[in-house]
């Protein structure tokens, strides 16, 4: 039961960040947009669009997070935590599609004489939505290391992109008052390069999940079920599942004369054992067996 509201209170909170970071990215979506479109800035006008990726993001990692909330079913007897992994796979898409449209946007400037219009408001403009992304990656890092959550880290990927492409019209909008007005894009190739690492980042911890890779260390895992009074021996370990909801099933040795009843005080146990030992822990299989089992 504690650990069903600790999963509730873990949901709520990531739900909360997600919520907040939305309406902080669409505003900074629409300043962008809005004084891009007044000084016909191209460049703050992608940056604009880039940044309501960002909230279409947010509400990708609501949804996934609302289907991962659902409890289990009959056709979902482990849960529903993996639609967060595809969530977080849904934002590294989002990345892919920000980097290729940086891709075209840079490579069909090159050609061109851009002429925006350069003011003092220009530079505010892009520095007050730099600080807001700095902000907002910061804490959405801080709470995805804390709750364990791939898709807040996923998100603080994306909005770090997001506040890298601005630092690059921002260096633009210094190049065109400088005279360089094709240093612009060149910059916003340097930062889709950067936007595709953050992608493939995501892409690999979300691999881990949809593959199952072993999520603990094996011999951690030992050291601590031998570490037990009673228990001779422990091999078959296996884990799997996301950082935050892991599952584990081993196997252990006891003394063969031992009850079924003593054998199963001794597989609670383990699971309290590993449950305290290690972080994320949902779910534990012991298999008992009698020492000399073959």
């Amino acid at each position: 039961m504690a650990n069903t509201q600790s999963t509730a209170s873990r949901l709520q909170e990531i739900q909360y960040v997600l919520r907040s970071v939305l309406i902080l990215n669409l505003f900074v979506a629409l300043t962008k947009l809005s004084y891009g479109v007044i000084t016909a800035s191209l460049g703050m006008q992608a940056d604009g669009f880039h940044s309501l990726f960002d909230g279409i993001s947010n509400v990708i990692g609501l949804t996934g997070l609302w289907l991962a909330s659902q409890p289990p079913d009959d056709n979902h007897p482990y849960g529903h935590k993996k639609f967060e992994v595809l969530a977080a796979a849904g934002i590294g898409g989002m990345l892919i599609s920000t980097c290729m449209y940086l891709l075209w946007k840079s490579i069909h400037t090159l050609g061109q004489e851009p002429s925006p219009q350069v003011t003092e408001l220009s530079f505010g403009v892009m520095i007050i939505t730099i600080v807001v992304n700095l902000g907002v990656t910061r804490w959405e890092q801080k709470k995805g290391n804390e709750l364990q959550s791939e898709i807040l880290l996923a998100d603080s990927y994306h909005t770090a992109s997001d506040m890298l492409t601005s630092v690059s019209v921002l260096i633009g909008l210094v190049a065109i008052k400088l005279g360089y007005p094709m240093f612009d894009p060149l910059v916003a190739l340097f930062v889709a390069i950067v936007i595709a690492w953050t992608a493939s980042k995501i892409f690999k911890e979300v691999i881990r999940s949809l593959t199952d890779e072993v999520r603990l260390d094996i011999e951690s895992v030992r050291a601590a079920v031998l570490a037990i009074p009673g228990i001779l021996g422990c091999h078959d370990i296996r884990t799997r599942g996301l950082a935050s909801h892991v599952f584990v099933d081993l196997s252990i040795h006891v003394q063969p004369r031992m009850s079924v009843e003593e054998g199963h005080v001794m597989a609670h146990q383990v699971e309290e054992t590993i449950k305290k030992r290690f972080n994320g822990v949902e779910d534990i299989i012991v298999h008992v067996e009698p020492e000399g089992h073959t």
